[in-house]
């Protein structure tokens, strides 16, 4: 009995073209999971149920503090004892597109000295510049100035 072989017009066999096939639809396949259970939200920083910051009020001890929101994310001494609780969120609409910061809260707990809060803000976006946490870059007002108009600036009075 002979066994025939099935040849397609370029002379490649069945078996060929269908392995190829299969080859670029998994390529295809791989290339496109990277894209799969990405909803482009991200969030960083300490989240706060708003539950528990409203039970931060005046005259709570510094221990029930820690018990209610938990660790702040750092602590300022200079002119008063405060703690920070900071959160951003971000979005972008795929993976490779720029993030753009659409939440930003700072909760301050301000304490008196004998450790009780004193007041407490929440800070968002409307009362101050958003900071990129990643790059740890604060933008500062002025213009920027590079090193050859540095160099013109010292020599030149113009």
């Amino acid at each position: 009995m002979a066994t025939r072989v099935l040849r397609n017009h370029s002379g490649r066999t069945a078996v060929a073209v269908l392995g190829i096939r299969l080859a670029a639809a998994g390529a295809a396949a791989l290339t496109l999971s990277g894209c799969l259970g990405y909803d482009g939200v991200v969030t960083h920083g300490v989240v706060i149920d708003e539950r528990k910051a409203a039970q931060i009020k005046p005259g709570l001890a510094a221990q029930q503090v820690l018990a209610t929101i938990g660790s702040p994310s750092t602590t300022s001494t200079v002119g008063g004892d405060v703690w920070y609780y900071f959160s951003q969120r971000t979005e972008r609409s795929a993976a490779f597109m720029e993030q753009k910061v659409t939440d930003q809260h700072v909760l301050a707990v301000y304490f008196d000295k004998s450790k009780k809060v004193q007041r407490v803000s929440d800070y968002g976006m409307q009362d101050g510049k958003a900071i990129d946490f990643q790059t740890r870059m604060t933008p500062t007002p002025g213009p920027e100035v590079n090193l050859v108009q540095g160099l013109f600036s010292k020599i030149s009075p113009f």
